[in-house]
């Protein structure tokens, strides 16, 4: 194994593990993406309207959204080192039983097993590559969550060639991955429950970071939820909605429109490596402020411009708004150090609960006026962006400190 020293704390930076959580993060995602990619397919197979498709993944991102938390929280006192593998083992439950199933009630069951893997999956996964970081927390936050999109990228990709001339049957041989995913998780188990104890003893009470107060914390958490709520709420109308987008305005086909949702997301993907390592040099909070109200005119041209220019269009507003995540993550963590477990779960979660709730209150919104017009109201949503002025830098606060010593 190579390992790279870090300049922060001393603890080397650990690449092979980085690498192979954010391999396994991809495989999880790639499983889960293949939901949303299925929706064409299974509207017309079970004859759903939006809002049933909406409450698919609301069950599967709230599911996932309620447990992460409690699992981090849970993990943070009594670590749980194969715990991932268990999570992975889930998944690959629910995704054969989402190949098979032949109602709707069974779908959302299904469902909510996926979604209890990934709760478990993203909490744990997301401490790992804190171990693993020697102190380069934002790029191993990027390394870690870029897998995840670039999963999520390939699902609906793999879906167009794959499982739409094939039937939703063919869903179930995606269970190879979540094996291969089972088999690499127990040997990054094995690592985790080796190094753990050393290098991130557990503090029953963590100080609060940087000295900030507790209302200060507060405030703080709070302006990161609302950033949270902007940036997956407007993400779940492009999630679950951006094929019916084009085929309904536009009339592409099913496998154009998929092609179209792999472009989108492989742009997400690429904002999220980018997003960690530019907020390690230049501060989270920079990169916060200027991915979620950097979008802004990028959103609110979307719905009005034509077939050419809504490919570029989405691949802005994936770029620029998935660089956020990394850094708010991160963010939280330095706020509260020692709670690495629920401050991701927290997040990993709040990020799934919203994108949830927003594709199912964005799926009645459809059914009651039309596909465009939800593209014209989240356009206004990334204004909450503004918010960010407000947080304290941290990074800033860190060196005044350092100067006055």
């Amino acid at each position: 194994m190579t390992e790279k020293e870090s300049s922060a704390g001393g603890y080397p930076t650990v690449f092979p593990i980085l690498v192979a959580i954010g391999f396994c993060h991809l495989l999880n995602d790639m499983m889960q993406s293949l939901m949303p990619a299925m929706y064409p397919l299974l509207k017309t197979g079970f004859q759903l309207n939006f809002a049933q498709v909406g409450l698919i993944t609301l069950t599967y991102q709230c599911t996932a959204s309620l447990l992460q938390p409690l699992v981090g929280l849970t993990t943070d006192r009594h670590p749980q080192p194969y715990s991932l593998a268990a999570g992975m083992a889930s998944t690959l439950i629910g995704l054969i039983l989402f190949s098979r199933v032949p109602s709707f009630p069974l779908l959302l069951a299904s469902a909510a097993l996926i979604g209890m893997g990934s709760a478990v999956f993203h909490p744990e996964a997301s401490r790992v590559a804190h171990l693993a970081s020697g102190g380069q927390h934002g790029l191993a936050q990027s390394l870690f969550q870029v897998g995840g999109n670039a999963g999520g990228a390939l699902g609906p990709l793999l879906a167009a060639l794959f499982v739409l001339p094939r039937g939703r049957e063919s869903v179930g041989w995606f269970g190879i991955a979540a094996l291969l995913a089972i088999f690499i998780l127990s040997r990054i188990g094995g690592w985790y429950g080796r190094v753990r104890p050393k290098a991130d003893p557990p503090r029953p009470h963590p100080p609060i970071a940087s000295g900030a107060s507790t209302p200060k914390v507060g405030r703080s958490l709070t302006i990161l939820m609302a950033l949270i709520f902007s940036k997956f709420f407007y993400l779940a109308s492009l999630n679950s909605y951006y094929t019916f987008y084009l085929i309904s305005k536009f009339h592409v086909s099913i496998r154009s429109a998929q092609i179209h949702l792999f472009v989108f997301l492989g742009a997400a993907a690429a904002g999220t490596l980018i997003g960690g390592p530019i907020g390690d040099r230049i501060g989270r909070k920079r990169v916060i402020w200027v991915s979620v109200l950097g979008v802004l005119p990028f959103t609110l041209l979307l719905p009005h411009v034509s077939l050419a220019w809504t490919g570029p269009l989405t691949v802005a507003i994936g770029l620029i708004l998935a660089s956020a995540f990394p850094a708010i993550v991160v963010y939280a963590q330095e706020l509260i150090p020692g709670r690495v477990g629920m401050i991701s779960g927290l997040f990993f979660g709040l990020a799934f609960g919203m994108g949830g709730i927003g594709a199912a209150v964005l799926g009645r919104l459809a059914d009651a006026t039309s596909i465009t017009t939800v593209y014209q109201v989240c356009a206004f949503l990334p204004l909450i962006g503004i918010l960010a002025g407000f947080l304290p830098d941290l990074q800033r606060e860190r060196r005044k400190r350092g100067e006055g010593r």
